[in-house]
């Protein structure tokens, strides 16, 4: 129970698949009181009957790409749950035909709009977290990346390049919420099936080469995800920050 007494925000809930929701599930199982964020895009009614597997949690819609509806959206969980001490960052997008095509075809309003919703998102919900004083002391903070980010993985395209923009970001961001002694860190999470993953080109191909090649030749589950953020949640982890923690049986450490 290393989350007890604990109170988690898990932004970016789609469905039972959502890497999101093994965090969820882990988070509650060592302890946690969970709240959850969706997209305005989603169907709550489908999310609230989810989540009533976790007792006490609560949905809020957030659209991830509007600095207002961030704040209005913490304004809310801040008055019906007080301060939180972790806020996990499970949300990214982009066009769908920048990610079937060359990604020297990549529009530049879809470039933007990938950065925009995969990694500037997370800064402006640090900052904004920080301005409502929604953080408790010691705060985690922790954002969902992926290898597309280090290396050119086929299909990835301009998600890799959002990915990278968030990683860097969460560096920087380190140095600025330790001013206040809060932590912010990324996990590189193994390929997943999502239906997010669903978008990108010859996926079932990436999860072949990954049970393939990965030290522990197999791929990770949502819970295995899950536990590694309730370890960066905890107090377990409170000397670890800007960090990127691979969760991915080891396949981003394989040569050829």
């Amino acid at each position: 129970m290393i989350l007890k007494n604990k109170k988690v925000v898990i932004m970016g809930i789609r469905n039972k698949w959502s890497i999101a929701w093994g965090a969820a599930q882990s988070a509650y199982e060592n302890g946690a009181q969970v709240i959850f964020t969706c997209s305005t895009m989603e169907n709550i009614e489908k999310i609230n009957a989810l989540i009533e597997e976790i007792p006490g949690s609560k949905v809020f819609t957030c659209d991830a790409s509007s600095d207002e509806s961030i704040k209005e959206c913490f304004e809310k969980i801040k008055n019906d749950y007080g301060k939180v001490d972790g806020i996990l960052h499970a949300i990214a997008h982009a066009n769908t035909e920048d990610l079937r095509n060359d990604f020297i075809l990549t529009s530049r309003s879809g470039y933007a709009h990938a950065c925009d919703v995969s990694a500037y998102s997370l800064v402006a919900t640090a900052r904004i977290a920080k301005e409502l004083d929604m953080l408790n002391d010691g705060a985690s903070i922790v954002a969902y990346t992926y290898f597309g980010s280090e290396k050119a993985v086929e299909g990835y395209n301009v998600m890799g390049v959002a990915k990278a923009a968030l990683e860097a970001s969460i560096r920087y961001l380190s140095k600025d919420l330790g001013k206040d002694g809060y932590r912010i860190n990324g996990i590189s999470a193994g390929p997943i099936k999502t239906l997010s993953a669903k978008g990108i080109k010859d996926f079932g191909t990436i999860l072949d080469i990954v049970e393939e090649k990965a030290p522990l030749h197999k791929n990770v589950t949502t819970i295995e995800v899950g536990n590694a953020t309730s370890f960066l949640f905890s107090d377990m982890s409170s000397a670890i920050t800007g960090e990127i923690i691979h969760v991915d049986n080891g396949f981003s450490i394989v040569g050829v």
